[in-house]
């Protein structure tokens, strides 16, 4: 399994981030090392002291398919979760400055929630669904997929051009604005058509 994952796709994120409205998507990939068991609280790691959350709507491909048309995208996934790609925003903003790769702010253990897998056939329309993050039972990021720069069915498209996308792999959609730090007992929960999809406990 590998998580594959779509940077800079809401567009009041980029701007919060002050970064440069791509012209295609930005890709890069977790290993699966980073997913959060099941259950388990999420420790900060000791190499930052700036890891802030992203919630996101994620979607698990069920087949085999490489150079995947945006027209057959739906036929290679039947659900869709929401889950949190953890971000050491401190340590990846030295990497950037110096043009190196993310991976260590991004793919360290841990960094990868997912969250409950529900079928896509529940959503009347994926490309409008409402989600939200809580910490500490207040809204801190809202997004809706319609505001997605590129919808699910394009990202699975054009990722299937450079990466063969296997049964069991999950891809991460992107983040609305509102991503922030996370501090010692704070407790996230993620929500899909308000419905709780995780809860994480920070330690």
């Amino acid at each position: 399994m590998k998580l594959i994952c779509i940077g800079r796709n809401y567009t009041d994120h980029i701007a919060e981030l002050k970064n440069e409205r791509p012209v295609e998507p930005v890709v890069f990939i977790k290993p699966d090392s980073a997913v959060l068991p099941k259950q388990q609280d999420f420790y900060i790691p000791e190499f930052s002291s700036d890891v802030h959350y992203e919630v996101e709507v994620l979607v698990k491909i069920k087949k085999v398919g490489k150079h995947i048309s945006e027209e057959f995208a739906p036929t290679y996934y039947d659900e869709i979760s929401l889950g949190i790609d953890f971000t050491a925003r401190d340590l990846q903003s030295a990497l950037k400055e110096k043009g190196l790769p993310w991976e260590k702010a991004k793919g360290f253990d841990g960094a990868a929630v997912i969250g409950k897998w529900l079928p896509k056939h529940k959503f009347e329309d994926l490309n409008n669904i409402d989600f939200d993050l809580k910490k500490n039972d207040e809204v801190v990021q809202a997004g809706n997929t319609s505001l997605m720069l590129w919808k699910i069915d394009e990202i699975i498209s054009y990722v299937s051009r450079f990466f063969m996308l296997k049964k069991g792999d999950v891809i991460f959609t992107g983040t609305p604005a509102g991503v922030g730090k996370v501090s010692a007992n704070d407790y996230l929960s993620g929500s899909l058509e308000n419905e709780e999809i995780f809860t994480v406990k920070i330690k």
